[in-house]
């Protein structure tokens, strides 16, 4: 990239990686163009030339995105609106979405698609217990699955325990039809959905029927050492104080543990969420980190980002609904 006073230019390698970065009816330029409305973008052959005021920001842009398509990511105009979300940030679009964790049923790589699911599947590599906290769409069950079955591919864990409170939305397990497995499956099935992602539904149903994915209300937790395992407690703002420590100190040697949690989403009588105030009592323990993820990290339809801002905004967030 060669720079003048106020003008930048980046030079694409070839003509079919240029048509990819300004997309289909140059959709990527244009909404490059509607969020730097104070620069000006003129492309020419294999060149394109950037003038006006963020021009750096810009250039690195472009950059960015052909490091992207370089590396074998889809463009659209998602991924193009993160990137520059992430370099307003001072992060690098490149090395966040081109961070394989693992390669789903068929072939295709798992991936962080934010700068706060980078940080999150970091924390739960780096740590013994990561608390994953954020709204619904966010990517806190579906990336710590692709880490637990990452786990028990590369054998740095023997078994995957999957665990949920099972009292949501005023139904408990007694008032329920069917035996145990058949009980759990509603509030596991976002789990299940995630493991079927990652090994596909045949593979999933082998590792279960080997008991090497295990399945198990929270209650079922008590007493037990929990060894050599990745251990994911999903919607834990409805487990009380109580559960909670229970939980935690179940943890053995060789062991690695999830707990994820939306406290806009407490369905337990009296709001008494066993996340509340829980990090204030943990911090400062080695080994043991919150990541806090937000409305930029839902990955899922743009509506469901606005939707989410528009009750934060109004201070509404109790939204008593399952993620």
């Amino acid at each position: 990239m060669s720079v003048s006073v106020a003008a930048v230019t980046v030079v694409v390698p070839g003509s079919h990686l240029m048509s990819s970065l300004l997309g289909e009816r140059d959709a990527h330029l244009r909404l490059i163009e509607t969020e730097f409305p104070n620069t000006t973008i003129r492309v020419r052959g294999n060149e394109i030339s950037i003038s006006g005021t963020e021009t750096d920001t810009v250039g690195s842009l472009f950059e960015e995105l052909t490091s992207l398509l370089q590396g074998g990511e889809n463009l659209n105009t998602v991924v193009v609106a993160r990137s520059i979300e992430m370099l307003r940030l001072h992060e690098r679009p490149s090395s966040v979405l081109t961070h394989d964790i693992m390669r789903a049923n068929q072939g295709k790589p798992v991936r962080p698609k934010t700068s706060g699911q980078k940080h999150y599947v970091d924390a739960i590599r780096e740590n013994v217990i990561t608390f994953g906290l954020g709204p619904a769409g966010t990517g806190k069950s579906w990336l710590a699955i692709a880490m637990a079955v990452h786990a028990l591919q590369t054998k740095s864990v023997q078994r995957i325990i999957l665990t949920r409170p099972a009292v949501e939305a005023g139904e408990r397990l007694g008032f329920l039809p069917g035996d145990l497995m058949a009980k759990l499956d509603p509030y596991l099935r976002p789990l299940y959905d995630a493991l079927h992602d990652m090994v596909g539904a045949e593979g999933a149903q082998k590792l279960v029927e080997k008991q090497i994915v295990e399945v198990a209300p929270l209650a079922y937790m008590r007493g037990r050492t929990l060894n050599n395992s990745f251990i994911i407690l999903d919607e834990a703002q409805n487990a009380t104080p109580e559960q909670i420590k229970m939980f935690l100190t179940r943890i053995g040697f060789g062991s690695k543990v999830v707990v994820t949690g939306d406290m806009t989403q407490v369905d337990i009588p009296d709001n008494r969420s066993g996340l509340f105030g829980l990090e204030k009592i943990l911090t400062g323990i080695e080994g043991l980190s919150f990541v806090h993820l937000g409305v930029s990290d839902i990955v899922r339809h743009k509506i469901v980002s606005d939707i989410v801002a528009a009750y934060e905004q109004k201070g509404l967030g109790a939204v008593n609904n399952r993620a």
